[in-house]
């Protein structure tokens, strides 16, 4: 469904300025976030109450973005200020995306499925596409786009390549649903269960349901457990959706259509036995809590309605994989285990946070939990009933924090209990010594910053730490600049924990100071990053295929090195219906690691010019020696090979792209083969095999003395009793060891570190947490500070003594090392 401005304007019903024939790919609300093709991608500046979209236009100008959407007086700036732009001005931006997206729906030819509900709505989609996609062409929202904005960006998704497309939709106040209804128009509606969330804008929870069953008004079924009474009730009163077809399931009523029975099961799953109609089949999936249960429930009910069989159905429970939520597990002070809950603030979502921790630990449960305030219901029924859950969870103690459940602390039956009027009292009366071996599940309203408390309660690293000083980092990126024209980009490359800096960080600074692209080797660490906000596009270096639905779904571009893997991606992005989805291809020009060999390039320019669903983003190859000049012939000839590939790649294809192939060495050395980009890496920390000036070390290792002690002659130290003296020694025990990235071979006085003006040896044998250095003759003392590597011992010292390079030194450095970020 190919569209310009032109038709963009038409549909919105709105007034067009300047250039009308840009083709739209992609729709973009995030001035944050980079398109992918900025010549195609159609900017939507949307008035928020905290933030202007109309205040980014320049900024996506520069960054190639060509074709805006506006609100008729709240961009001020001239449009001619805009050469080659084009301008759709309409009365309500939103109002206008909305109704493209609804043109696009109209257009499409496949069924539509929509899911909405209190809770699950993305769990259910997710698992529903997961298993229906291995039969069928299928399109699903991404993420949790359920919104008044997320749901018009996923509908624009559609295409006629596609069979069924699940779409997600939610709501927060009265009215939302039936606007996304008319985006929407599914055939069939899953409605997965009703709680509290977001009841303060409605004045019952009957209320809520009629208004969510809105969105199923024009629909051919709706799929629903009719356990759930207010949804059943409030659909076969109303007299409209009582006449379709309804499809329900439920553990207890037998004129259900599908009957589901949850068998015990043990800690690694349940069994469901299910009955449909004549039909009885049991299957095991691999989640035990009572909110997976059900949820799963919901996707059985509706592949069986949509026809799948028992054997294909078990098929793919057994293969799907939890989907991330808000709740994150992290290890605890005194063999805690800590659940961090402190998004929603609800009894439902009270209670699956209670199912969920008792399913993943039997230890004695601890619940830390703020006021409820999203609710407008009477609060001495809500406590009651907050207190009830409590009781059926078996909570051993509660910590709770607020006015309001303080008010209430009668209704809560449990001999160990706290009530404290905020976060900061419950903080200034915090011991850690109060928690041991049981499991904490820390569920606040956001308002408490319960944030505090997590940090308090999550183990801490150790007293070693590493210390990336940011200004350094920003210098040493621009010392490569000044080996670069203006316009060549960079790609930098945060790949194994960022070299062992750590990677969000590094990722930030490096984004904020005008890096390209990011490059990472493995998709969990692209995962990892945008997790955690990070929005520069990012390549995969070596993307693992059973990933690229994830990688797809968090905006991650593969690199492409054979034709097994582009196939399968390929495959991939049919099912979600992309089309130019950015890829980097990889060629091999003789270092004979990853990479399309030459005489594979006619077959995959083949593969390429019969499918819409990828676009080639950039070439690249790696140089093999470019530190060396014994190698330097070597490099030319890589580099004509590359040349002359990247030539017939685009001659057969007809694309055009980024073409890379320099390193750090490379960038210092061969400057000339700087094309379009460069990828660096190890340089960024001021390491580099190539003498450069003005590169800064931009790393230190710093750990602390533990305990000072007197050794006697003749007696030995550590493991083996090594390093024997005939004389008494002075001895200072570190807390660090080869399980922090102290390599053993450092040991027996082969390697030092530096305290106070000293350069001290290490003696004995390195342990895995410990070491010992000889402090004979200075002041120390335990608490002092020791440099391992930093401003006076080299990294390059460090692998010279390993018989190593930099590079394992630092990436050796685990994530148990704490980090510590300097800008000064």
């Amino acid at each position: 469904m190919k569209t310009d401005l032109r038709k963009v304007a038409e549909i919105a019903g709105s007034e067009l300025k300047g250039n009308s024939s840009i083709e739209i790919k992609e729709l973009l609300i995030d001035s944050r976030k980079i398109p992918k093709f900025p010549d195609g991608t159609l900017f939507i500046a949307l008035n928020g109450e905290k933030n202007d979209g109309h205040n980014y236009i320049p900024d996506m100008y520069e960054s190639g973005v060509r074709a805006f959407m506006v609100t008729k007086g709240c961009f001020r700036e001239a449009y001619e200020k805009f050469p080659g732009a084009g301008f759709v001005v309409t009365e309500d931006s939103l109002a206008a995306l909305q109704k493209i997206a609804a043109w696009k729906r109209g257009n499409f030819k496949g069924k539509v499925i929509s899911v909405t509900g209190s809770n699950g709505k993305t769990i259910i989609k997710e698992w529903l596409s997961d298993i229906l996609g291995k039969h069928e062409s299928l399109y699903r929202s991404p993420g949790s786009y359920n919104s008044q904005v997320g749901v018009p960006l996923s509908v624009w998704g559609l295409e006629n390549n596609y069979s069924t497309a699940i779409i997600e939709a939610g709501m927060s106040r009265p009215g939302e649903i039936s606007r996304l209804e008319k985006i929407i128009k599914p055939e069939i509606g899953i409605f997965t269960h009703i709680g509290e969330a977001h009841q303060e804008n409605f004045d019952s929870i009957s209320r809520k349901v009629c208004e969510k069953l809105e969105l199923f008004r024009d629909s051919q079924v709706i799929i629903y457990p009719s356990d759930e009474k207010e949804i059943h009730d409030n659909i076969i009163r109303d007299e409209h959706l009582s006449c379709k077809r309804l499809f329900t399931w439920s553990r207890y009523n037998e004129k259900a259509d599908v009957i589901i029975d949850h068998d015990p099961g043990n800690e690694k799953g349940r069994l469901l036995n299910i009955g449909f109609g004549d039909l009885r089949f049991s299957c095991i999936i691999p989640f035990i809590d009572r909110a997976s249960l059900d949820n799963m429930s919901t996707v059985i009910t509706t592949l069986l309605y949509l026809g799948l069989d028992p054997e294909s159905i078990a098929d793919g429970i057994r293969n799907l994989e939890p989907v991330a939520m808000r709740m994150e597990q992290k290890e605890g002070i005194n063999n805690c285990l800590l659940l961090e809950d402190i998004y929603n603030s609800d009894p439902g979502s009270l209670k699956i946070a209670l199912d969920h921790i008792k399913g993943i630990s039997d230890k004695r449960l601890t619940l830390i939990l703020s006021d409820f305030i999203q609710s407008s219901r009477n609060l001495e029924q809500l406590y009651k009933q907050v207190a009830e859950i409590i009781r059926k969870a078996g909570v051993n103690r509660l910590i709770a924090v607020g006015p309001g459940i303080s008010r209430y602390s009668d209704f809560f039956k449990l001999a160990d209990k706290k009530f404290y009027a905020g976060t900061e009292d419950f903080i200034n009366s915090f011991s850690s010594d109060d928690f041991s071996n049981e499991a904490i599940l820390l569920k606040g309203a956001r308002m408490f910053g319960f944030e505090r408390i997590g940090r308090l309660l999550e183990l801490k690293t150790h007293q070693t730490q590493l210390v990336i000083n940011l200004n350094k980092v920003l210098t040493n990126l621009n010392t490569f600049r000044t080996y670069l024209d203006r316009n060549t980009r960079i790609m930098a490359m945060v790949k194994a924990f960022a070299y062992g800096a750590g990677p969000m960080e590094i990722s930030e600074w490096l984004a904020y100071n005008g890096v390209d692209f990011l490059a990472v080797a493995y998709p969990d660490e692209g995962f990892s990053l945008r997790k955690n906000g990070i929005n520069k596009r990012i390549m995969v270096m070596n993307p693992d295929r059973y990933a690229f639905g994830q990688m797809i779904e968090y905006d991650l571009e593969p690199e492409i090195y054979s034709p097994d893997i582009l196939n399968h991606f390929i495959t991939e992005a049919k099912k979600y219906g992309l089309n130019d989805y950015p890829v980097h291809i990889k060629i091999d020009t003789g270092m004979h690691r990853l990479g399309f060999m030459e005489q594979d390039i006619d077959q995959m320019a083949a593969v390429l010019n019969t499918t819409a669903q990828v676009g080639i983003a950039s070439v690249f190859s790696h140089l093999a020696a470019a530190y060396d000049p014994a190698f330097d012939e070597f490099t030319h000839e890589q580099v004509r090979t590359f040349t002359r590939i990247c030539d017939r790649i685009g001659k057969l294809t007809g694309s055009s792209f980024l073409r890379h192939i320099l390193n750090s060495a490379g960038i210092i050395r061969f400057p000339e083969y700087r094309f379009d980009m460069v990828r660096l890496g190890i340089g960024l920390h001021g390491v580099s095999e190539v003498e450069t000036d003005g590169l800064m070390p931009a790393s230190s290792f710093y750990t602390h003395i533990s305990q000072v002690k007197r050794i006697g002659k003749g007696e030995g130290i550590s493991y083996g009793l090594m390093d024997v003296s005939d004389e008494e020694r002075k001895i200072a025990i570190l807390p660090i060891g080869y399980a922090d990235g102290l390599r053993r071979s450092m040991g027996a006085g082969r390697g030092r570190v530096y305290a106070d003006g000293h350069f001290l040896p290490i003696t004995g044998n390195i342990c895995m947490d410990m070491c010992m250095i000889d402090i004979s003759g200075t002041d120390l003392k335990a608490g002092d500070k020791v440099e391992i590597f930093g401003d006076n011992i080299s990294i390059k010292e460090i692998a010279e003594i390993c018989g190593t390079i930099p590079y394992e030194i630092l990436t050796g450095i685990p994530a148990r090392v704490k980090r510590i970020f300097l800008y000064e």
